[in-house]
């Protein structure tokens, strides 16, 4: 299969959203996280029938069920990269041979346990890609690649970081 066959509908969203912009602008579904009601792990879920699993190692109290939620972000991180990565090229008309993002970062565990100075961000960020694209030279991959890091979603929102509201409800 070819990244190509996204560029139809691709094609027509752009169209819609140039003539009718407010069609863009929609809230995005919940993600829910429920606590499994023992240690640390806990089921995600989305009004679609999505679902995730994340859980801490046992060296942090967990039973090391799932990934970690750092792993995740990590994993939204590259997957949102290489999906924007494949959406710009097939609307390029780029066919993509092979693509691969790779996301690490660094933390510090002292951050969990509330030590002052310390903060639980990831930090070390880094991203690597490798892709290839018959037709294409190194500068117009990089270009690809450079145009999706300015526009992958969550890649926007961490750079503008917007304020998150946290609304609580004590049952």
């Amino acid at each position: 299969m070819s990244n190509l066959r996204a560029r139809e509908p691709l094609e027509r969203a752009g169209r819609l959203f140039l003539e009718r912009p407010a069609a863009a602008r929609n809230p995005n579904p919940p993600a829910t996280a429920v606590w499994r009601g023992d240690g640390l792990g806990f089921e995600i879920s989305g009004p679609k029938g999505e679902k995730a699993t994340t859980d801490m190692p046992a060296t942090f109290g967990g039973d090391g069920t799932g990934p970690s939620p750092g792993w995740l972000f990590r994993a939204a991180m590259a997957g949102c990269f290489a999906t924007a990565i494949a959406m710009r090229a097939a609307l390029l008309g780029i066919e993509l041979q092979s693509l691969e993002v790779n996301v690490e970062s660094e933390s510090d565990s002292r951050g969990f346990f509330g030590i002052s100075g310390v903060s639980t961000a990831l930090g070390g960020l880094r991203m690597s890609v490798k892709i290839g694209a018959n037709g294409l030279n190194e500068e117009q991959l990089r270009d690809l690649v450079t145009w999706a890091e300015a526009h992958s979603t969550v890649g926007c929102t961490l750079r503008e970081h917007p304020p998150v509201a946290v609304e609580i409800s004590v049952m």
